[in-house]
């Protein structure tokens, strides 16, 4: 463990990177390049999603060195903030075989909460240290992002290091308009480009980039306790469905959508039992950028249920509901 994972009395303490971002931004990709990399680290990871069911905590690679802990019931930043002490201060004991922790927060959470978690919980705060707070920022979206949600403004002036991400899909003018934007907002942040959340993990974990005393001077508030509300027109619902889906169907209809409710639309995210497909399809989207590929083969005491979370703005999900089973067969 570095030298700056040492404790002021010089007792080691686990070193905690927290993963933010805006919805879609690659914050689980990032993790997962992470616990792929080749890095002999016994990693914890806990993922906290907005939504009844954690999508992205079954994409997670499982790993024989790493843990998984995951939140759907809550935003760490508020109601489960209790869950993640309790979480922590289970994993402080494990000091001395447990070389880091991630933190994947959800697209929607202030990050300010969940930093202050570390300095304000006794259970915490002389066993964990918070090594960094990592940020994702969507390229091609981030503009729109940023003005519809303070929560993304705050996760980008909150970070230590931000990762401009997607860069594979945006033009060179989004890409350097991004860097402008981002830059503006935290002219401090060590910020670096990638694609598809492709980076050396050494320029994300062991870094010991944050700074209380800095955090401080930009809100001397920071560590005292505020409630966080969320946006109540934003919400999620999961779809499920028993009956294989049509492919065709879902892109032609989720196309649609997207065409006349692409601002509202945030996210939508999913695992389908396809016809046609011996495999899982996992799908994803962000705004008008979507993605569908084959994942591992289904087991076989697995019940093949098509799961499907909406994430966005004044969303009616009788009117989802009604278009997904349309996208059904059989």
């Amino acid at each position: 463990m570095s030298a700056g994972a040492q404790h002021e009395d010089g007792r080691d303490r686990i070193p905690a990177t927290v993963i933010t971002g805006f919805l879609g931004s690659g914050k689980t990709t990032l993790i997962n390049n992470i616990l792929h990399a080749q890095h002999g680290k016994n990693i914890a990871v806990i993922v906290n999603e907005f939504g009844e069911i954690s999508i992205d905590g079954q994409l997670v690679v499982k790993d024989e060195q790493a843990e998984l802990v995951e939140f759907n019931n809550g935003c760490l930043c508020c109601t489960v903030r209790g869950d993640l002490i309790e979480t922590l201060d289970r994993l402080r004991t494990r000091k001395g075989d447990l070389d880091g922790i991630l933190i994947e927060t959800t697209g929607l959470a202030d990050p300010a909460p969940v930093a202050s978690t570390f300095f304000v919980a006794d259970a915490v705060k002389d066993s964990i240290r918070l090594d960094a707070f990592v940020t994702m920022v969507d390229a091609v979206n981030l503009e729109m992002n940023l003005e519809q949600s303070g929560e993304a403004v705050e996760q980008v002036a909150f970070s230590d290091v931000i990762l401009i991400n997607k860069t594979d899909l945006a033009s060179p003018e989004q890409v350097k308009a991004a860097e402008t934007r981002v830059r503006a907002l935290n002219p401090l942040a060590k910020i670096h480009h990638t694609a598809n959340a492709e980076i050396d993990i050494a320029k994300v974990i062991g870094v010991g980039a944050f700074d209380l005393v800095q955090k401080l001077e930009v809100d001397p508030e920071f560590l005292n306790e505020h409630e966080h509300e969320h946006d109540r027109a934003v919400g999620s619902f999961i779809l499920e469905e028993s009956r294989p889906i049509d492919v065709n169907r879902f892109s032609l209809w989720l196309n649609e959508l997207a065409q006349t409710r692409g601002e509202d639309l945030y996210r939508t995210k999913g695992v389908f039992n396809a016809r046609g497909f011996r495999e899982r399809i996992v799908f994803q989207s962000v705004r008008m950028l979507t993605t569908m590929r084959p994942d591992r083969l289904w087991e076989e005491d697995e019940a093949r249920l098509s799961q499907f979370v909406v994430i966005g703005k004044n969303l009616d999900r009788a009117e989802f509901a009604e278009g997904f089973a349309r996208c059904a067969v059989g």
